[in-house]
């Protein structure tokens, strides 16, 4: 009996000197896929805490079922998820067609690069703009002046001019649609700022 205490309190001393070590070395642990690796931390008194970081969760107020409504949340967030990525995209370029421009020395540099540029981007995302609905239209408008605290048609006019940008203005009014459309995350658009948080967290 006392042998086997005494092989008992062994193992129990080499299982705390590895979880001790295991718990200084496990930041440089990879985490397994498709898994996650918790953190183990020993307490004072000798308890063995497992630790794991979880994501902030976003929880909002309650509204009110009504069928119409549910159909226009879901219909939103269809929306949100195939335009966001795209407002992202536009607020990522903007950045680093600014980082590239100010590297060039003449307007006519600047003009040839930024030709070039727009026949790259519209190649690439007018299929997808294209198949866009005008409602997934009017978002993505939202959207970019959310990303990049510009309306649509300030960054036509910063970057083709006043004439382009009262141009494609008109185009858009006859689709019932604003360059100039503003984001307001806490007037009109408190809604689709609660479901962006919600689809950027991965909840939705």
């Amino acid at each position: 009996m006392k042998i086997s205490l005494k092989i008992l309190f062994i193992f129990l001393i080499f299982n705390n000197i590895s979880n001790i070590s295991f718990a200084q070395n496990v930041e440089k642990r990879k985490i397994p896929e498709g898994g996650a690796l918790l953190k183990i931390e020993i307490t004072p008194e000798g308890d063995t805490l497992f630790l794991a970081d979880m994501q902030g969760l976003h929880v909002f107020p309650r509204t009110s079922y009504n069928a119409s409504r549910e159909d226009f949340y879901w219909k939103t967030v269809r929306d949100v998820k195939k335009t966001l990525p795209l407002a992202k995209i536009v607020g990522e370029e903007i950045a680093k067609t600014n980082r590239i421009l100010i590297t060039l020395k003449t307007d006519k540099e600047r003009k040839e690069y930024l030709d070039a540029f727009e026949k790259q981007v519209f190649d690439k995302y007018e299929p997808t703009i294209r198949n866009m609905t005008r409602s997934q239209g009017r978002m993505l408008i939202k959207l970019i002046d959310r990303e990049c605290q510009l309306t649509s048609y300030e960054i036509i006019k910063i970057y083709k001019g006043s004439f382009t940008a009262f141009f494609w203005q008109g185009i858009a009014k006859i689709f019932s649609t604003d360059l100039k459309t503003e984001y307001d995350s806490q007037g009109e658009d408190k809604q689709l700022e609660r479901i962006i948080e919600l689809v950027e967290a991965g909840q939705i």
